[in-house]
């Protein structure tokens, strides 16, 4: 059954494996692979959609479709750069689009969040992802799928985004929140970054909501479920919020999380933790 958020509205933003295998090559519809991994995972995410994805499904590669000149991880790239990007793959910002990923349910999210940003209106994410596809028996295909090039209009969404400059204000004025998606270790400055040459530890004010616990089995729980998720790590979802990680990819299964529950969506720390200690800004615990 499809999920329905608190508006009653069907398909927005998860949709079932059903849902797409009904609707799967029709017209106006794009399949995306946004597979990709931490390297601890030791995946590749493009070698997996090699050897099988769903069928008619393009490859979105995060660190390709990024921002070039910086030393940042996968950050936004400009509009002109990223609807070059989507025409290549064949998809238009009309388009109704369904995103997944091979873990579930991990890095889905980033893309989904990234067209949205771009003005795409009509953008899903499958629940359960690869995974689930695989389970319940639908068909897979290889090789790489080849798209009828197709025109994006990019638009930047000001209100999807939150720079360092924002974030730093809003702490210091205590005039957002700001919810940090990594593991509570690492969070804590008890594990390392998986990055070499960034410090542990967390923004000073920032509250900790691992988006591991807003999943069970690949999927997202219950739109009651996370809310009282968000509500044990003391984030109100109705207030004023920007959400971070350690380089913005968990960070966006958060904004998933009261999309799929109906809440206002956040902003989005693109650089998050790799950008924020970069700088030399300040860090919890001291």
């Amino acid at each position: 059954m499809d999920k329905i958020n608190s508006n009653g509205a069907v398909g927005a933003p998860l949709v079932s494996t059903t849902w797409l295998a009904e609707r799967l090559g029709r017209p106006g519809v794009a399949v995306v692979d946004a597979s990709w991994y931490l390297p601890a995972m030791q995946r590749d995410g493009r070698a997996e959609y090699s050897s099988a994805h769903i069928p008619g499904a393009v490859f979105f590669d995060i660190d390709a479709i990024s921002d070039q000149s910086t030393d940042l991880p996968h950050m936004l790239p400009s509009e002109a750069d990223f609807a070059a990007a989507m025409g290549a793959l064949g998809i238009s910002d009309e388009m109704e689009i369904v995103v997944y990923d091979g873990a579930g349910l991990f890095s889905a999210p980033r893309v989904w969040w990234m067209l949205t940003s771009f003005g795409a209106g009509n953008v899903h994410v499958l629940d359960g992802g690869r995974p689930a596809w695989l389970a319940e028996g639908h068909p897979t295909e290889s090789g790489a799928t080849r798209p009828t090039p197709t025109t994006f209009h990019a638009r930047l969404q000001p209100s999807a985004v939150a720079s360092f400059e924002e974030v730093r204000m809003a702490l210091e004025a205590r005039s957002a929140q700001v919810a940090d998606a990594r593991p509570a270790a690492r969070f804590r400055g008890e594990a390392p970054e998986p990055r070499a040459g960034v410090v542990s530890g967390h923004m000073p004010g920032a509250s900790n909501l691992p988006a591991s616990d807003l999943i069970a089995d690949g999927r997202l729980k219950a739109p009651e479920v996370l809310m009282a998720e968000f509500a044990k790590a003391g984030i109100d979802p109705h207030a004023p919020l920007i959400t971070s990680c350690g380089s913005g990819v968990s960070a966006a299964i958060l904004n998933l999380a009261l999309a799929t529950a109906g809440k206002p969506r956040p902003r989005l720390y693109d650089g998050s933790w790799t950008d924020w200690a970069a700088r030399n800004a300040p860090v919890a615990p001291a």
